[in-house]
């Protein structure tokens, strides 16, 4: 059973009696600004792609994605989205035990689970502004086969430092360091932070997420960059075909003809820029919530008083605004809820909604 996910909208509308199109998705991280318009094009001009069977094994993709950024093609798995390596990494490698930085995206804990991979957590606290001690992390890495780090995480939006991370993994040979940069488009300067052309080690594998940047999360595509020997042992659970026709298509045109992939980025982190600070100043001095730092297209808030976030969750979505209520991930509680940014008329629709919510506290 899939449990570990967030927003419903089939059953918040089931429970207004409306349809799924009248509810307003604030629980789902991806861009707010939608797919930029040459991936609408391609869509609308391949759909005749469906007819016919897709590269076995995603190659003309993947080669477009390498070129792009610059990478080995040996270094490079194509996926049916990230999920799929999330829950395949720990078999490849016959994982034992591994370590999640949390509070954390549960996938990884369930992608360990499903294979017998027993799971620590370590989290950061609300006290420290979800910050990691990597300290104390390197500490409880000894003798774990793997660690997972979602950077920026979800769903506190933290980002750790580029050379406090590469030391970490460095300290750490005997282990696979599994970073998540998924949601990292997002984030200004993303190239000087992202570890994909890291080729110092063979402990190392980076997950790429097509479908948040670019608000394609039903075509599933993304991909695994790391160590050639890692890449092998993930490639020989590949099924054929497992990467659509349509997916492949979009994905290839992207990254080869990729002159509008840098402004589309630029636009997309000066808005989310934008809306953040939004959110920041309507929540300034009201101590019945806290929100907290992000870098992401989402925030992470702390509810200041007695009510819990389902009841929260439930008086917001009454307005037809599905928020995540984060009581189910590992490490947090029944006080924190997550937004994810949409346009500024939703944004504002959605501050004034929960100033309503908790006036009535």
């Amino acid at each position: 059973m899939i449990t570990g996910h967030g927003g419903n909208l089939a059953a918040l509308a089931g429970r207004l009696d409306c349809r799924i199109a009248d509810i307003v998705d604030m629980s789902s991280n991806i861009n707010p600004l939608g797919p930029p318009d040459r991936i609408n094009e391609i869509l609308g001009s391949h759909l005749a792609d469906i007819r016919a069977l897709p590269d076995p094994d995603a190659s003309r993709m993947t080669r477009a994605f390498c070129s792009y950024h610059d990478i080995d093609p040996s270094r490079v798995a194509p996926g049916n989205g990230t999920t799929f390596f999330i829950f395949t990494l720990p078999l490849a490698l016959g994982a034992r035990n591994a370590l999640i930085l949390g509070p954390t995206y549960s996938d990884y804990r369930d992608g360990c689970g499903m294979y017998g991979c027993e799971v620590e957590h370590f989290t950061a606290l609300a006290n420290d502004h979800f910050e990691f001690d990597l300290t104390q992390v390197s500490g409880r890495v000894k003798g774990k086969d793997m660690v997972f780090i979602c950077n920026p995480n979800n769903p506190t939006g933290r980002l750790v430092d580029k050379a406090a991370l590469t030391g970490l993994i460095a300290a750490h040979p005997d282990t696979v360091f599994l970073v998540d940069e998924s949601y990292l488009p997002f984030v200004d300067h993303a190239d000087t932070v992202s570890l994909l052309k890291e080729t110092r080690f063979d402990n190392l594998v980076v997950l790429s997420s097509m479908s948040k940047i670019f608000t394609i999360p039903g075509l599933r595509t993304g991909f695994l960059v790391g160590h050639e020997q890692i890449i092998q042992k993930v490639m020989a659970y590949f099924q054929p075909w497992s990467v659509n026709s349509l997916a492949q298509t979009v994905i290839r045109e992207v990254f080869e003809n990729p002159d509008f992939i840098e402004p589309f980025y630029s636009t997309t982190r000066a808005y989310v820029a934008e809306e953040r600070e939004l959110f920041g100043q309507a929540f300034h001095n009201d101590d019945r919530i806290t929100l907290y730092e992000s870098c992401a297209s989402f925030i992470l808030a702390k509810l200041e008083t007695d009510m819990g976030s389902s009841s929260f969750c439930e008086r917001v979505g009454n307005h037809k605004i599905l928020i995540r209520d984060c009581e189910n991930f590992d490490g947090l509680d029944h006080q924190f809820v997550r937004f994810s940014l949409k346009t500024r008329e939703r944004n504002q629709r959605l501050i004034q909604v929960v100033q309503e919510v908790l006036n009535h506290a």
